[in-house]
């Protein structure tokens, strides 16, 4: 037994992984970090970083939408220190989208017909994903077209943030802000926000804010040269031969320099670097001497503001909108436990979480005190449980 874990029944997850998805070639690897009460209690490294390459544990992974908790976080910072308010209209810091109309018709070859909105979009919007912005990937709607022809949302896309913020704007919105909740690039138009309150690059001012103070020494938006070799290959899902390259750590996309700073799904990280930042999040916002952000403005973050209530079932117009979803709520930044009976999930009420394309993923419980992050590299993560496969393994080992 260590830290109240039945350390026997930790162990069985990297036995699962590697029976169930390591082995049999569905996932490249897995690593998996858990703690409780600030103490390790696993960790577990399984499968290749590259081909013939063992998987180590100072791994730099492509973190994705495991990013946005992070936006969110250093937009609330700004909060406390009064410089934007929940409540303050986006136009004010991006007044490209005064004109911006919500979807009525056309799309295509056919020019948009849109109205103006019933009410603006406000900053609480862009936390919890009711803005009426969407992603290209979910193919829905003839917004979501609009988006992946002039590449809002595509890593490669040489946008900077004033560049990309131009051509969102210019994009209707899929419905009136506030009237539903869809995932989308909102935490991206949050980064541009920051950076325009704060007058210094995004980028800049995470290393200043989070990074720096909890000590997060191999998180950032670039790998660098000197620690590229430490960066994992990506793979994408393939239906006949499980998995196949997408990003090569040796040759990747995030070991280079870029213009525009994804606030949605642009850093790396290590195992231990994100614990980190889940420990802070444990702490009420505190680790060790370093306060991130009150006690109080974390519990507002990790509370359901889903309009009205109820779960992404029931408010969710595209993706997420799955039975798997019913019971979680939303917050400002994170997905939150309502009812673990309807989530048919070991967990507790409160527990809140968030995951990124790669299938990596984390959550905090503050009740039973655990952290856990789970990294991989294969995408989209939709393509197996294994996130919930593994929360369900950490809650089934806690032994006091």
């Amino acid at each position: 037994m260590a830290h109240g874990f039945d350390t026997a029944r930790l162990d069985r997850i990297p036995a699962f992984l590697a029976a169930k998805y390591v082995d049999t070639g569905r996932l490249p690897h897995a690593a998996t970090l858990v703690s409780r009460r600030g103490e390790i209690a696993h960790v577990s490294f399984i499968g290749e970083a590259r081909p013939g390459e063992a998987l180590k544990e100072d791994a730099i992974f492509r973190i994705a939408s495991m990013t946005k908790p992070v936006t969110s976080i250093a937009f609330m910072m700004l909060v406390e220190e009064g410089k934007v308010a929940l409540s303050d209209p986006l136009v004010k810091f991006c007044p490209e989208f005064k004109d911006t109309g919500v979807f009525v018709a056309g799309g295509g070859n056919v020019p948009f017909l849109t109205r103006p909105p019933v009410q603006p979009i406000r900053m609480v919007d862009l936390l919890r994903h009711t803005a009426g912005f969407t992603y290209g990937f979910q193919e829905r709607t003839p917004v979501d077209a609009a988006y992946r022809k002039a590449k809002i949302d595509d890593f490669d896309a040489d946008y900077t943030m004033d560049s990309f913020i131009a051509a969102l704007a210019k994009i209707p919105l899929q419905f009136d802000p506030g009237a539903h909740w869809n995932y989308s690039m909102a935490t991206d138009v949050l980064g541009a926000v920051i950076e325009r309150i704060e007058g210094k690059p995004f980028a800049q001012v995470l290393q200043e804010r989070i990074f720096g103070p909890l000590g997060m020494v191999d998180t950032g938006f670039k790998v660098p040269a000197d620690q590229q070799h430490r960066l994992t290959d990506a793979y994408a899902f393939h239906p006949k031969d499980k998995t196949q390259d997408f990003d090569s750590g040796a040759k990747s996309r995030w070991a280079k320099d870029r213009s525009f700073h994804s606030g949605g799904g642009g850093l790396a990280s290590t195992l231990h670097d994100y614990h980190r930042f889940c420990l802070m999040l444990l702490g009420g916002g505190k680790l060790g001497d370093v306060r991130i952000i009150s006690r109080k403005t974390l519990d507002l973050m990790t509370s359901n503001h889903l309009p009205g209530g109820g779960d992404l079932v029931q408010h969710s117009v595209g993706i997420f909108s799955e039975a798997e979803n019913a019971g979680i709520g939303f917050g400002l930044g994170f997905a939150v436990n309502e009812s673990p009976a309807q989530t048919m999930t070991p967990g507790s009420v409160g527990d809140y979480y968030w995951g990124g394309m790669f299938s990596t993923g984390f959550f905090v419980d503050p009740v039973e005190q655990i952290c856990t992050v789970f990294m991989t590299q294969l995408m989209p993560s939709s393509t197996y449980p294994v996130r919930r496969e593994v929360k369900t393994f950490v809650h089934a080992a806690i032994d006091d």
